[in-house]
């Protein structure tokens, strides 16, 4: 969790990572579940799973994070509904915890956070569970148990294939008339190596941007997968992979401006009323009847959970790159550093541009299975969410 700050100051504390992102002008995308017993909604045993000390779990996670102006959002589910039989039972529960996760922040942080899904790339689920969890119930604009966002973890473009080839044509088309931010919560194929990233073109392309809200490379950190665009070792030391070369290369290619340009007809459309009608698929939940808060959850929602760990910004006074980084050509990069933007340019959690330098890191990289840093804000403007996301970087310069 944050492997990238390390490369800052060796093994830092989580406000720490937090304020280096901050000051960097990177936004964080937090899973409030984690793969540990009883921290996560099981699809077998819902009923059981879905408890008081569960719920605590996931408020804890706001607890720690509410408090920083670049926490963007947080996924109450990863991939929950993604094998045979999910798509029965688990829709009601994910809009229990997204219901849960608003009314706790609502009470207790100090201010909106948005709050949203991470979908497996199920095309068999997939149109179904955005529909499901993106409409309102009954109606009412005020329905907490829909979600702020949509993200999709996607895998289908792989190597040098093509807008078609890979079926993003397809998902512009199911998204077409989306009411919020939709985007890749990760992507990154890599049955083809090195990647060379020929997607990133597409995905911030003039066939994509009127609908998808950008996206979230997996991942930043080397691990046994083989996803990772830099290699951080046991000592402190790190590699920059040929990944990441690449990735930087295609970042370097976006049209900004085009990207930074608001879409004001996305702010026009209006979330459709929750029925049946919505869903295709006979065997995913017709039901919109959301289960009841659990025995004690009211009340941590109501009094806040038993001595939270509530994170706060710190300075960043130490901007050194300690450890020895090197190059992809194995060289070692001297004299990296930090560079933390003007106080005036700060991040803010409204969608105001509030980008650092560009000139090493790529965007949107995803740092591990709970914590997803990127840029970014709102709910309202697609393309300024495109926008910022594009622009959220770690800024690393020779100092």
């Amino acid at each position: 969790m944050f492997g990238a700050c390390t490369s800052a100051v060796a093994y830092p504390s989580l406000d720490m990572c937090a304020s280096i992102f901050n000051a960097v002008g990177i936004y964080m995308l937090l899973d409030v579940n984690s793969p540990l017993p009883n921290e996560s909604l099981n699809p077998g045993d819902l009923a059981s799973s879905y408890n008081s000390a569960y719920l605590n779990r996931i408020f804890a996670v706001v607890e720690a994070f509410k408090n920083f102006p670049n926490t963007l959002g947080f996924f109450s589910g990863n991939e929950v509904i993604q094998f045979p039989g999910s798509q029965t039972n688990v829709p009601p529960y994910l809009r229990a915890v997204t219901r849960d996760l608003k009314n706790y922040i609502a009470k207790h942080s100090p201010r909106n956070i948005p709050v949203g899904y991470s979908a497996a790339d199920v095309r068999d689920f997939l149109a179904d569970t955005f529909a499901y969890l993106s409409c309102h119930i009954d109606g009412s604009t005020s329905d907490v148990s829909r979600i702020d966002f949509f993200g999709l973890n996607s895998y289908s473009w792989c190597g040098d294939v093509d807008f078609q080839r890979a079926g993003y044509d397809i998902l512009v088309q199911m998204f077409a008339n989306t009411t919020i931010p939709v985007f890749f919560s990760e992507y990154g194929c890599n049955e083809v190596e090195p990647r060379i990233w020929t997607e990133v073109l597409a995905l911030y392309g003039p066939n994509m941007t009127t609908v998808m809200s950008g996206g979230i490379v997996y991942e930043y950190v080397q691990e046994k997968n083989n996803y990772g665009l830099v290699d951080v070792h046991d000592d402190g030391t790190a590699n920059i992979l040929i990944d990441f070369d690449n990735l930087q290369k295609q970042y370097n290619k976006l049209d900004i401006e085009q990207l930074q340009s608001g879409n004001s007809s996305a702010t026009t459309l209006k979330s459709p009323t929750c029925s049946s009608d919505l869903i295709v698929e006979s065997d995913f939940s017709k039901t919109f009847r959301i289960p009841s808060i659990p025995s004690g959850g009211q009340d941590l929602i109501d009094n806040g959970i038993d001595n939270p760990n509530i994170g706060n910004l710190v300075p960043v006074t130490e901007t050194a790159v300690r450890a020895d980084v090197y190059g992809s050509n194995g060289g070692l990069i001297k004299d990296l550093a930090i560079k933390p933007l003007p106080e005036d340019q700060s991040n803010t959690p409204n969608g105001q541009d509030t980008t650092g330098s560009t000139s090493a890191s790529p965007s949107g990289t995803s740092s591990g299975a709970e914590a997803s840093s990127t840029g970014g804000a709102g709910t309202t403007s697609i393309n300024l969410f495109l926008g910022i996301i594009a622009l959220g970087v770690i800024s690393i310069t020779r100092a």
